[in-house]
């Protein structure tokens, strides 16, 4: 492969790439707690002493493909989405940060979406039957062979959930100094990166009954960020069919006797 092919090629890839992150954001528009993710690209170079130094567009003549590369970068943004009320009791939001804590069998993790339920055992569950965690551990709201109709749920402010006035355990809210060591899992769960410190609980959290945060996605901003993408794929690509054509002509016309 050509240096000029090789560099326009690394370029598409990067469009590409980010193409399947703002396709994957504008796909969870509508899933409560979704957080968008946001690419970004450096693109380097070997300089003369060897050392990898940052280009940028127009990206200059590589000495070889193995001098040029690309890499990408994707971070979570964490700002909060609005807050859409279901009526549901057990639809809980949080105002302002923190998240909630789930029990998953590769261990605990810690999520925005709270559009929870009760499981067949009386647990408060995730939309996958995961427990959600409280002070004391798993909150259980009801027995088994309760009458679940004739339950009173509430869940105050402060994440104390209460049945037909008892309470039954409170909502644990953890958040971390430092949001950017968090690994997504499953799109709308997140687990601590190797080296983050450990959550610390929030007091001062404030719970909504009956709302759900949802995704912090703006669809016609993504709908723009797309068409901006495929031009700018198309524009690498029409450069790459150029330069094969200078090529195959240069060929040509070497190969001809004259």
């Amino acid at each position: 492969m050509s240096g000029d092919i090789y560099l326009a090629a690394s370029a598409a890839l990067a469009y590409e790439k980010r193409l399947e992150v703002v396709a994957n954001n504008l796909a969870n528009l509508n899933t409560a707690g979704f957080k968008r993710d946001n690419v970004s690209f450096q693109a380097y170079m070997l300089n003369s002493a060897g050392s990898p130094a940052p280009v940028s567009p127009p990206y200059p003549q590589a000495a070889s493909p193995e001098s040029f590369w690309v890499e990408c970068n994707s971070r979570t943004d964490f700002s909060p989405g609005f807050l859409r009320q279901t009526g549901n009791p057990f639809d809980l939001a949080i105002n302002g940060k923190g998240f909630f804590s789930v029990q998953s069998p590769d261990g605990e993790l810690y999520t925005r979406r709270g559009n929870f339920s009760i499981s067949q055992e009386g647990m408060l569950i995730t939309q996958e039957g995961w427990p959600v965690m409280g002070d004391g551990g798993e909150i259980r709201v009801a027995a088994g062979n309760s009458n679940r109709r004739a339950l009173d749920v509430t869940i105050g402010e402060d994440g104390v959930l209460q049945v037909n006035g008892n309470k039954v355990g409170r909502l644990r809210v953890s958040d971390f100094q430092a949001t950017d060591g968090l690994t997504k899992v499953n799109g709308c769960y997140f687990k601590p990166g190797a080296g983050q410190g450990a959550p610390e609980p929030m007091e001062d959290s404030r719970i909504s009954q009956g709302f759900l945060e949802m995704a912090n996605v703006e669809a016609v901003q993504l709908m723009t960020e797309m068409i901006e993408i495929h031009r700018g794929y198309e524009s690498y690509q029409r450069v790459i069919r150029a330069i094969d054509d200078l090529n195959s002509k240069s060929i040509s016309d070497v190969g001809r006797t004259s």
